[in-house]
């Protein structure tokens, strides 16, 4: 047994779900390719939580979600399934968590997971195909290290947030993302993490946390994210948002009825009718 049970992968399935068509071997082109066609492909959502089931993160669950069915998952179904395609594949890598701050001044847990992976040459790549916003590709673990990727403009640094020049961990990293707040273009940053290695256990109470706790934010509504290229749609409620690589963005409200509609048309995610009257009832309850 694999510690990201990547033997039990319906590896032909995964790949054919995001229209990954490239060579199968552990290079950095291939996991170019295989980054951007997972970010692109598979939504990000917390609708089990609003439908009342558990979200399991064994990978037989995972694969009947989000590969046999046009379903998508949050961060930490999406990087266990992808951990357990980059095992498949015999790439070497360790997972992370990181904490999601997005300007925030107060500290907040260890709620978002990313992955590394390191190459015979000794560079690593971070992997963050769970967030919603990219990046596309893998960015390269070097401080300072700014990347564009078709418009959508990432940084990564290796200092605390407040700017000290005494680091807090030798090992915390900062992901920065270029946004446009009231017109004004700068920097958020989105997460903080450290290369501490993560197991599927760590993930499991993580996400008992995340899915089940009040003061979780994905318990107090919908939140859905389709990423591509050229646009990232969010459904935030019922606020539904397309934001552009240059930090534009525009905002229209959604009536609760139309949302399982809204969600087959522009996010890829396929709810059964009985799904659908679940959700709108738990909106029209709720929001």
């Amino acid at each position: 047994m694999t510690t990201w049970h990547g033997d039990e992968l319906d590896l032909d399935a995964y790949l054919m779900r995001i229209g990954f068509d490239a060579e199968r071997l552990p290079t950095a082109q291939t996991l170019v390719a295989l980054h951007r066609a997972h970010t692109t492909s598979i939504p990000f959502e917390n609708l089990e939580i609003m439908l009342g089931r558990s979200i399991i993160l064994d990978l037989d669950t995972l694969q009947n979600k989000m590969i046999r069915t046009k379903r998508g998952g949050y961060c930490f179904e999406h990087v266990t399934v992808f951990a357990a395609a980059l095992e498949r594949l015999g790439f070497r890598f360790t997972a992370l968590a990181g904490r999601v701050t997005m300007g925030a001044e107060s500290m907040r847990p260890r709620t978002h997971a990313l992955i590394v992976v390191e190459f015979d040459d000794h560079r690593r790549w971070l992997c963050d195909v769970g967030f919603g916003r990219g990046p596309l590709e893998p960015i390269e673990l070097i401080a300072s290290n700014e990347v564009d990727q078709n418009g959508w403009k990432l940084r990564l640094s290796n200092a605390p947030l407040g700017g000290d020049t005494e680091v807090l961990h030798p090992d915390e990293w900062t992901l920065w993302q270029q946004s446009s707040v009231d017109g004004k273009v700068g920097w958020l940053d989105r997460h903080v993490f450290t290369l501490e290695p993560q197991y599927p256990i760590d993930y499991t109470v993580a996400n008992h946390y995340v899915s089940t706790s009040p003061r979780s934010p994905f318990t107090a509504r919908p939140f859905v994210q389709r990423f591509a290229a050229e646009v990232q749609h969010v459904l935030d409620g019922t606020a539904w948002t397309t934001t552009n690589p240059d930090g534009s963005s525009f905002t229209r409200n959604v009536e609760i009825d139309d949302v399982p509609a809204l969600l087959a048309d522009t996010f890829s995610i396929e709810l059964s009718d009985d799904d659908g009257a679940v959700l709108v009832e738990w909106m029209r309850a709720r929001l």
